[in-house]
C-alpha cells in the first residue's frame, strides 16, 4: 500500500512538472505572437490564472485552449496595466537620470522615489495573482495589489527569494528557461499569495 502510494505521488509531482513545463512554453510562445511588447502581460496574467486552476486542481479544462481564450479576452485590459505599469518605469528612469544629472541639486527628492519605486516593486509582486484570483475594476487591481503587499511582510519576502532563486537556477542551468521559469515562479507565486487572500477571507469573511 506505501508503495502504491509513493508511486501516486511520484506521478502527480511528474505530472505537474511535464504541465508547468508546457504552460511555460506556451508562455514563451504567446510573449513573441505579441511582439513581447504586446504580448508579455497578457501571456503572463493568462500563464497565473492557467497555473492557479493547475494549483486548486480544476477539473475538466485544457492548458492551451484555456490559456488561448484568457490571452485573448483580457488582451487588451492586460496590455492597458502594461502601460501603467511602463509609465511608472519611464517616470523613475526619467527622474533618476535627471536627479544625476543635477548632483547636489533636489536630493531631498531621493527618498520619496526610493520610497514609490519600492511600493510599485511589491505591487508588481503581487499583481498577477491578484488579477488572476479577484474580479475587480480596472484600478482596484492596483489598489489591492499594494494593500495586500504591504500587509503580507512574510509573502512578500517569500515571493522575492523565489523569483532569486529561480533568476539563479537559470544563470547556473539556462536550459531550464524554456521550461521552468516563468511558470514555477507563477506556480510559487499563487502558493505564497493564497496565504495572504486567506487571511483576507478570514478577516472580511467573503468568498474569494
Amino acid at each position: 500500500m506505501s508503495k502504491l502510494i509513493g508511486w501516486e505521488k511520484f506521478n502527480r509531482i511528474a505530472h505537474r512538472m511535464i504541465a508547468l513545463a508546457y504552460i511555460n512554453g506556451i508562455w514563451i510562445l504567446f510573449s513573441l505572437v505579441g511582439l513581447i511588447a504586446f504580448g508579455i502581460f497578457p501571456a503572463t496574467t493568462a500563464m497565473f490564472a492557467v497555473v492557479r486552476k493547475l494549483i486548486k486542481d480544476e477539473e475538466h479544462f485544457k492548458i492551451f485552449p484555456t490559456f488561448w481564450t484568457l490571452f485573448r479576452t483580457d488582451f487588451l485590459t492586460a496590455n492597458g496595466f502594461g502601460l501603467v505599469f511602463l509609465i511608472v518605469a519611464y517616470f523613475f528612469y526619467f527622474d533618476f537620470y535627471f536627479l544625476q544629472m543635477n548632483s547636489g541639486k533636489f536630493q531631498f527628492l531621493f527618498p520619496v522615489l526610493i520610497f514609490v519605486l519600492i511600493s510599485s516593486i511589491l505591487t508588481l509582486l503581487f499583481f498577477f495573482p491578484v488579477y488572476a484570483h479577484f474580479n475587480l475594476s480596472f484600478f482596484q487591481y492596483i489598489k489591492q495589489s499594494f494593500l495586500i503587499a504591504i500587509t503580507s511582510p512574510i509573502e512578500v519576502i517569500a515571493i522575492g527569494a523565489s523569483a532569486g532563486f529561480i533568476y539563479m537556477s537559470a544563470i547556473v542551468f539556462p536550459g531550464i528557461i524554456p521550461l521552468f521559469t516563468g511558470s514555477v515562479f507563477s506556480y510559487l507565486a499563487t502558493l505564497i499569495s493564497f496565504r495572504a487572500f486567506a487571511r483576507i477571507e478570514k478577516r472580511k469573511n467573503v468568498q474569494i
